[in-house]
């Protein structure tokens, strides 16, 4: 009938949103409606910015993702009003947790699926790991500075998170023990991209990293190896990310 199907459209696109905003929804979670307005703001920068980074919609998988995850446990409690906020938050240690919009960005460029191991370079407050490990068998998440890794692996171990596995470490150097890897994503802005990440992914695999020096501007950058070992790499949007650091 030509109403309904009028609305189809409509309904598979709020169908998400309004399972969080519903009376019983809200009345279990607080957050419900501040979490849904994220995702409505989410998707009409990823319509915004399409241009640029070559997606107009984001997945259902990964927005339903973004969904799910409680950001608000990944915040300090000093920033909980604004944990649903479509902006970055700083986490202490001079790091940071990501703009929403960025991590489901990242995410996207990744397209992982179900059975894919996922090398995460800096695990900062832990949250696009918990993303990852919606969408992924395994992910293995590196942080250089003890105490924030510290601090993220507990959470991640008392939300239940039993497909995520965190070490303290220079993620220059990646994880070879469990490499190849299916997708890399790096958290922080490398002036380079390492050699060894690129060594460690698999063919046909993908990583998304920003790149850029002290002085420069940042640019997501998102790389696929070719089944040659060779590397195509697509430039996307203009980011800040704090920097890759290492150990010496």
């Amino acid at each position: 009938m030509p109403s309904d199907t009028k609305r189809r459209p409509i309904l598979r696109t709020l169908g998400l949103v309004a399972a969080l905003v519903g009376g019983s929804a809200q009345a279990q979670d607080p957050y419900a409606r501040e979490r849904a307005a994220l995702l409505k703001e989410i998707e009409a920068m990823a319509r915004d910015t399409g241009a640029e980074t070559g997606r107009v919609i984001f997945s259902a998988r990964v927005m339903g993702a973004m969904a799910k995850v409680p950001r608000h446990r990944f915040v300090p409690a000093l920033y909980g009003q604004l944990a649903y906020a479509n902006r970055p938050l700083p986490i202490g240690h001079g790091q940071t947790i990501s703009q929403p919009y960025i991590v489901a960005l990242m995410t996207e460029l990744l397209d992982t699926k179900a059975g894919d191991a996922v090398l995460e370079i800096g695990t900062g407050s832990g949250y696009q790991a918990a993303i990852l490990a919606e969408l992924v068998h395994q992910v293995y998440s590196i942080e250089i500075i003890e105490p924030v890794g510290k601090n993220a692996a507990a959470l991640l171990q008392q939300l239940g998170y039993k497909n995520i596995e965190t070490r303290i470490g220079d993620g220059y150097n990646g994880w070879p023990e469990h490499a190849p890897f299916d997708a890399i994503i790096v958290t922080a802005a490398a002036a380079r991209v390492p050699p060894a990440l690129v060594a460690q992914l698999k063919p046909g695999g993908r990583m998304v990293i920003p790149v850029g020096g002290e002085n420069e501007v940042q640019f997501l950058q998102v790389m696929v190896k070719q089944a040659d070992g060779s590397i195509s790499t697509q430039r996307s949007l203009p980011v800040r990310f704090v920097p890759l650091t290492r150990s010496n």
